[in-house]
C-alpha cells in the first residue's frame, strides 16, 4: 500500500460500496449475466462481512429498469421496450444476491426510484443508480459528506461499465480508492494499470481484511 498521505486509505473513515451485484447479473444463467461474477461473490461476502463486523458502513448501490424502458440507458433503451425485462421493480431478478442481503430485507423499489436511500442495517444502505455511475443522480455525496467518509473500498460486478465510471467519480470528488480485485467482474490488466495511474490502490480480498482488522 502507499506511503503517499493524499491517497493512502483512511481506515477510520471508510466504507465499503458495492455495485450491480443483483440476481439478473450475477447468477448463473441469468438475462443478463456477467460472467465472473458469481464467482466472485464469495470475496464480496468476505469484505462485507468484515465490514459488518468492525461496524463501517456499507452501501450497495442497484440498477432498476422500468419495463417501458423510459429510465433506461439509450442504448439500452429500444431493447428493454422490446421486452428485455432485467432488474425490473419488484422482481426477484433485481434483488441483491442472497448472500449479501440482510436477512428479511427485499428492495423498496418506490423509496428507491425515488432517489431515496433505503435503509438495510445499522450501517448499510441500499442506494439506485440510474446510469453507470454511482454519483451521478443519486444522493451518494451527500451520504459520504453527513457520515464523514474519505474512503471507498470497491468491489462487484462488471469492471468495464458501471464500477469503472463509479471508481473514477470517486477519484474527482478526491476520495481515497482501494479496489478489492478478486472481488470484481471484468477487471483485466491494463485497467489496473489506469487505475494505479491515478492513484487507486488495488488489493485482494485478503489484504483488505488485514487493512481492516
Amino acid at each position: 500500500m502507499t506511503a503517499d498521505p493524499f491517497i493512502t486509505p483512511d481506515l477510520e473513515k471508510s466504507f465499503l460500496l458495492t455495485i450491480d451485484v443483483q440476481n439478473d447479473f450475477t447468477l448463473p444463467g441469468a438475462a443478463a449475466e456477467i460472467p465472473g461474477t458469481a464467482a466472485a461473490v464469495p470475496n464480496m461476502v468476505r469484505l462485507v462481512n468484515a465490514f459488518r463486523a468492525a461496524r463501517r458502513p456499507v452501501i450497495h448501490m442497484v440498477r432498476l429498469y422500468k419495463e417501458d424502458g423510459s429510465n433506461v440507458d439509450l442504448c439500452r433503451r429500444q431493447q428493454a421496450m422490446r421486452g428485455w425485462n432485467v432488474a425490473c421493480p419488484d422482481t426477484p431478478g433485481s434483488e441483491l444476491v442472497d448472500e449479501l442481503r440482510v436477512p428479511g430485507n427485499t428492495l423498496d423499489a418506490a423509496l428507491l426510484l425515488n432517489g431515496l436511500p433505503q435503509k438495510v442495517g445499522e450501517h448499510e444502505w441500499i442506494m439506485y443508480k440510474p446510469r453507470w455511475g454511482a454519483f451521478y443522480q443519486t444522493s451518494l455525496d451527500k451520504m459520504i459528506s453527513w457520515l464523514q467518509l474519505n474512503t471507498v473500498v470497491v468491489c462487484g460486478c462488471n469492471f468495464p461499465n458501471c464500477p469503472r465510471t463509479s471508481i473514477f467519480e470517486a477519484s474527482e470528488r478526491d476520495l481515497r480508492i482501494v479496489v478489492a480485485s478478486d472481488a470484481m467482474s471484468g477487471l483485466y490488466q491494463q485497467a489496473r494499470v489506469e487505475l494505479e495511474n491515478i492513484g487507486v490502490q488495488i488489493l485482494d480480498t485478503q489484504s483488505c481484511l488485514d487493512w481492516l482488522t
